[in-house]
């Protein structure tokens, strides 16, 4: 577990920085859905993606959340999902590879491949999470993530708001200016349900086999394809790009 998800709840600057961004995390979720419905939640189950699925549901507000099972996620994270059901009453939505593809990727390059070069990683991603993705933004106005700028080199500089061009609707990052440190306090204020691989060293979950325990000052993406260079890595969910590959449905 790391220091920032136990922090201190007598510090009055985060108490007053955590007042101030959940009244504006509430208030941008509702001017979603007043200028861009239908809008839809993608949620990958993380901590921050938590955080705002308990606003959703506290608001009552007319936002689908849905999830990508890639079908090699960790029990926990199917632990969470029934806990979603039993805390809220809320069923995700859950979106999952096509069965041809899966069978195509593994037959050719092995169940494990995407260990064997970056291009089958990404490949294996694509058929995962990235075209699962595209059906469910079909026909959608607007995209919300739970995305920070401190997570990853990748996301520096992450904006509130941005037009994807490759699913053709307007992306939403709420929590992009939140710290880790503001999670976490919104988490233990609230009694928010969490991945429980969290309260070990596991701050970023993926695909169970993509996705290790960090060490003590690592990044908190490190243990995500952690044999890649950190400077470019993304499972392509993320990637603004026009020209990337769609598959056929």
């Amino acid at each position: 577990m790391s220091p920032t998800s136990n922090p201190d709840r007598q510090d009055a600057a985060l108490a007053e920085s955590l007042r101030d961004k959940s009244a504006a995390l509430a208030a941008a979720l509702r001017r979603i859905v007043a200028e861009w419905r239908p809008a839809v939640f993608a949620s990958s189950l993380g901590a921050e993606d938590m955080v705002i699925t308990d606003v959703i549901v506290r608001e009552h507000l007319p936002i689908e959340i849905f999830s990508l099972d890639t079908g090699r996620l960790p029990a926990e994270t199917y632990d969470l999902m029934h806990e979603i059901q039993q805390r809220y009453g809320l069923k995700l939505k859950l979106y999952y590879p096509r069965n041809d593809l899966i069978e195509a990727y593994t037959r050719e390059n092995g169940i494990n491949a995407f260990y064997d070069s970056i291009e089958l990683r990404k490949a294996c991603c694509h058929i995962r999470k990235v075209e699962p993705l595209q059906r469910a933004l079909a026909n959608r106005k607007a995209w919300i993530t739970g995305m920070r700028a401190q997570q990853a080199a990748t996301r520096d500089g992450l904006p509130l708001q941005q037009y994807d061009e490759t699913n053709q609707l307007e992306k939403f990052n709420p929590l992009s200016d939140w710290t880790e440190q503001e999670v976490w306090a919104y988490i233990r204020a609230n009694d928010v349900p969490y991945n429980k691989l969290h309260d070990r060293f596991y701050p970023s979950i993926g695909c169970a086999p993509c996705t290790r325990a960090i060490s003590l000052g690592e990044d908190v993406r490190a243990g995500r394809w952690w044999w890649e260079d950190p400077t470019g890595k993304e499972c392509g969910l993320h990637v603004n790009n026009p020209n990337v590959m769609s598959i056929s449905r």
